[in-house]
């Protein structure tokens, strides 16, 4: 049984990658029944195929078929494992993440912050899954334009990422990227601009200089640059993002 739903679950994945989310939902609600089959309506595997198939229909933006199946399988791992366990954080993270899309932050924040808890007293507050529900907890601030908070948070997630995995890290220059757009934001580009720099840096070392998202953080300089009315230095971030971007797409 155990190697069936292996295979189900790496289908659905693979799936979902290439968002063919019809086809995944299919094999999503066929793991689901099986594992209700086999092992009853409240075992780990039912949350975890409750929490696959909440994640496709909310990629495909069912949000109202996706909510239900979330809040069981957070029901489900709070009751096997406790209020306190990291998979019970998974789930209030995901339940934060789909209230942020409908526009509830209230809610989304009163999820995040417990995600956020119950991660500092089970893994501590060195962990790089604190560090992303301070991020997490961070883009919903910023949203929400209350950029103080988004900020603070922003730093002390950069910090974690910095002490775990490293200055060089690409998870560090991502971390960069989101604190910068909090500065460009609020229009302190004076702020913003090394931070985008260091973060342009290290991918460029790690990726090179023609990836992606080396071409990301030259779009948000270059955005940067127009908005405090250096122009030519603008172009010129912005047509090196659009030549790596037309290579890319061949």
């Amino acid at each position: 049984m155990n190697s069936l739903l292996d295979g189900l679950n790496k289908k659905i994945a693979d799936l979902y990658k290439q968002r063919r989310y019809k086809e995944a939902m299919k094999y999503a609600e066929k793991a689901l029944k099986i594992c209700q089959k086999t092992y009853g309506y409240h075992h780990l595997k039912v949350a975890t195929a409750l929490n696959n198939l909440a994640g496709i229909y909310k990629a495909m933006q069912d949000y109202a078929k996706a909510e239900p199946l979330f809040h069981q399988a957070l029901k489900i791992r709070q009751l096997k494992l406790g209020n306190d366990h990291p998979e019970v954080a998974n789930s209030l993270n995901n339940l934060a993440v789909l209230f942020k899309t409908l526009g509830d932050y209230f809610e989304a924040e009163t999820k995040h912050k417990q995600a956020l808890a119950i991660r500092e007293r089970a893994l501590g507050p060195y962990h790089l899954d604190t560090a992303v529900s301070l991020n997490n907890l961070a883009v919903l601030y910023d949203s929400w334009r209350k950029y103080d908070k988004a900020e603070e948070l922003h730093k002390r997630s950069l910090h974690i990422i910095e002490k775990v995995l490293g200055p060089d890290d690409p998870n560090v220059a991502t971390s960069l990227n989101n604190l910068a757009g909090i500065y460009k934001t609020q229009g302190k580009y004076t702020e913003a601009e090394p931070i985008y720099k260091r973060a342009l840096a290290i991918r460029e070392r790690i990726y090179g200089r023609n990836h992606p998202g080396v071409a990301l953080i030259l779009r948000n300089l270059a955005t940067l640059y127009k908005r405090a009315g250096r122009i030519e230095k603008a172009q010129k971030y912005k047509e090196r993002a659009k030549r790596i971007e037309a290579a890319f797409k061949k």
